[in-house]
């Protein structure tokens, strides 16, 4: 068996979709007792936003996606990314949570939905579009029913992935996500100079891999290993899975991480 280690890499790594980059936060420590994240048999969908803190039109959506915090659905009936893009970088503030990494996924989310423009904010739900976020308090399901997703931890901040899927494939791949609540920053430059911006289910890192098929499901293992330095906010785990490399997620779950001791 294999088990991909979830390093906090420098970021002139850069490159596909799913990858690790660079921030520093508190190392985890293990919990007593194991911690599961399972979705239902029903599709979870996968909330992605694209940011930055160099783009006006941003805060509101990031106000709306921090208010999902407060949802009752949150990690059962949708889970949020907020993926912070690097081509507003140039305007004079180099945002701290930005990756090149993210910009190419979005603009892989544009060529899979046939179109070539990319924005900020711009919402992907389930790999496709969303636009009609402003004037809702939910987040819409599907009825499709893919299978079970479970994520439960061990010692020495390892993880298992399991997918007990319904929809017949013979590849399957999970993406994790490290992600940080309440944190800040003061900008000092760009469209947003002089903002104090506040930032929820911000991607610290992510990263992809191939499951390994064991009898009827498929598994994979990983290990969140972060350089202790500064702990910022609260963090949590967003996973998901698709089929074979496609970016459309099939089934997600995820929650908030065990508190540093």
């Amino acid at each position: 068996s294999r088990i991909t280690h979830l390093t906090l890499a420098p970021k002139r790594w850069g490159i596909p979709p799913c990858v690790i980059i660079s921030l520093a936060v508190t190392i985890l420590s293990s919990p007593a007792a194991p911690a599961t994240f399972q979705s239902s048999g029903q599709n979870t969908p996968l909330l992605e936003l694209y940011t930055s803190e160099g783009c006006s039109s941003c805060p509101p959506a990031e106000s709306w996606l921090s208010r999902q915090k407060d949802s009752p659905g949150l990690w059962k009936e949708f889970v949020p990314v907020a993926f912070h893009v690097d081509y507003w970088d140039h305007l004079g503030w180099q945002d701290p949570w930005s990756a090149n990494s993210f910009s190419a996924r979005q603009r892989a989310h544009a060529k899979a939905n046939v179109t070539d423009a990319i924005y900020t904010p711009e919402f992907f739900l389930n790999g496709k579009e969303w636009r009609a976020w402003s004037g809702r308090r939910d987040v819409p399901r599907s009825g499709m029913r893919p299978g079970v997703l479970t994520v439960t931890s061990g010692v020495d901040n390892r993880w298992r992935v399991t997918f007990a899927p319904t929809i017949p494939a013979t590849r399957y791949e999970a993406c994790i996500a490290v992600l940080s609540s309440g944190v800040s920053s003061e900008v000092k430059a760009g469209e947003n100079r002089g903002r104090h911006l506040a930032h929820d289910f911000v991607a610290l890192s992510l990263t992809q891999m191939r499951l390994d098929k064991k009898g009827e499901v498929f598994q994979g293992d990983f290990v969140v290993s972060l350089k202790q330095k500064h702990a910022t906010g609260r963090l949590g785990l967003a996973v998901w899975v698709t089929r074979g490399d496609h970016l459309e997620p099939l089934q997600a779950t995820g929650g908030w991480l065990p508190s540093v001791e």
